[in-house]
């Protein structure tokens, strides 16, 4: 591996909830959704990158933002240095000539009404047949076009390549298909591939064999991969680094066989104890997170795993919010519901940063007060140790919480981690 080839620094990606002139003027104009919030890392080339997690992380987000389908809210990119963050169409159209996206669905990707052959050959028209050295010639004439497809369906394995030629997509397996879509990439012979799950929509009796042709790809053209998967398997035969993501930003990154063999961000703890093993002599009780991925419209406060993390401190980012969440929690017991009524409906409660607060109206507000504080003290754990203050201010009970401790990603043990135990 040699120099960085990519370096994305600080990127943001924020999607707006709402467009309209009304709801400028109602409110709630600036509400966003994060889905990539402040995510730095940079790829060598000739090596293979991999960014892993949950469905909804923000991996394809960042997919599409290198390859100019998004526009990035802040932050940068820069390809062999130079800016490619806001490219301008002329520098676009370039950008996609040396960094190009394989699409999870191959069979999306390509156009029920053209044959494969003449989707390929439409790429070369484009942009031009790439020569040896690196420059770009438009074809002569169609049959030097539809012998360079020739060319590249042998090159991914589909031979002979006049049978594939006038073949549509529903007329090839999915394998087949997605190395259809590999060949179209590989046509601008770029310098970057974004394989974004290549083999997620595959059947498991050929998705070995495609990541070992991806393999054989990389090996041939001396390619640099950035691979997007949710898959741990598949990551650790492919990646040479691996970057593990949580709600837009990343928690872990080092190398793989480094972070397989000893993970420390409580994440990607629970996504290795995730993996089934087979052997029954070989299983261990699972420590897995509870609850369910937060809302990427209003995340966390400080690290995003916090509310779900079973190790998780009094300094982690607790806020008001919190408390309405283990209220809300309480009543779907009936037992709970029943003892605690007197705190209120969850409606009644209001959340702003680090306070939450109930106006209790003409009711006598101190035996709410006390009740909040017996609730508090039975949870105890971190999110009890994080609150400041239990008080009344004329009608109104205020729960406040410490402000959190600042999170910075921290070099440990050969990798950096994103979590305030280091």
């Amino acid at each position: 591996m040699s120099a960085a080839l990519l370096d994305v620094e600080d990127l943001h990606v924020h999607f707006p909830v709402f467009r309209g002139f009304v709801q400028r003027i109602l409110g709630g104009g600036d509400v966003k959704v994060h889905a990539v919030d402040g995510v730095s890392f940079s790829i060598a080339e000739g090596e293979v990158f991999g960014l892993v997690g949950e469905s909804g992380c923000g991996k394809t987000t960042i997919a599409k933002t290198l390859v100019g389908l998004v526009r990035a809210t802040s932050g940068r990119i820069l390809f062999r240095g130079d800016d490619m963050t806001h490219p301008d169409p002329k520098t676009l159209f370039h950008v996609r000539e040396r960094i190009q996206l394989i699409y999870q669905d191959a069979h999306a990707a390509l156009s029920p009404a053209m044959t494969v052959g003449e989707a390929t050959a439409d790429v070369l028209r484009t942009h031009g047949l790439a020569t040896e050295t690196g420059e770009r010639v438009a074809p002569k004439s169609e049959a030097d076009l539809r012998q360079a497809v020739y060319r590249i369906f042998d090159d991914v394995g589909l031979r002979p390549p006049a049978f594939y030629y006038d073949k549509y997509p529903d007329e090839l397996s999915g394998g087949q298909k997605q190395r259809v879509v590999a060949g179209r990439v590989l046509a601008l012979r770029p310098e970057l591939i974004v394989a974004d799950e290549p083999v997620a929509m595959l059947d498991m009796s050929v998705r070995a064999r495609m990541l070992e042709f991806l393999m054989e790809l990389k090996a041939k053209h001396h390619l640099t991969y950035l691979f997007i998967t949710h898959d741990l398997a598949t990551a650790k035969f492919m990646c040479d680094r691996i970057a593990i993501m949580y709600l837009g930003r990343i928690v872990e990154m080092g190398p793989a066989r480094t972070i397989y063999a000893n993970p420390k961000h409580p994440y990607t703890r629970a996504l290795l104890q995730a993996i089934p093993i087979p052997d029954p002599e070989r299983r261990t009780k699972k420590v897995l997170p509870r609850g369910e991925v937060p809302n990427a419209i209003w995340p966390p406060a400080g690290c995003r795993f916090h509310p779900r993390c079973p190790v998780a401190l009094a300094t982690c980012g607790w806020e008001g919010r919190d408390v309405i969440a283990l209220l809300e929690e309480r009543w779907l017991s009936p037992e709970l519901a029943g003892r605690e009524a007197l705190a209120g409906p969850v409606e009644e409660w209001e959340a702003n940063g680090l306070v939450a607060r109930r106006d209790v109206g003409k009711s006598d507000p101190a035996p709410v007060q006390v009740l909040i504080r017996k609730i508090v003290q039975e949870t105890g754990g971190p999110l009890g140790d994080a609150i400041r203050d239990i008080r009344v201010e004329g009608s109104t009970i205020l729960v406040e919480f410490r402000p959190p401790d600042s999170l910075v990603p921290k070099a440990v043990e050969g990798r950096v981690v994103e979590c305030l135990l280091y």
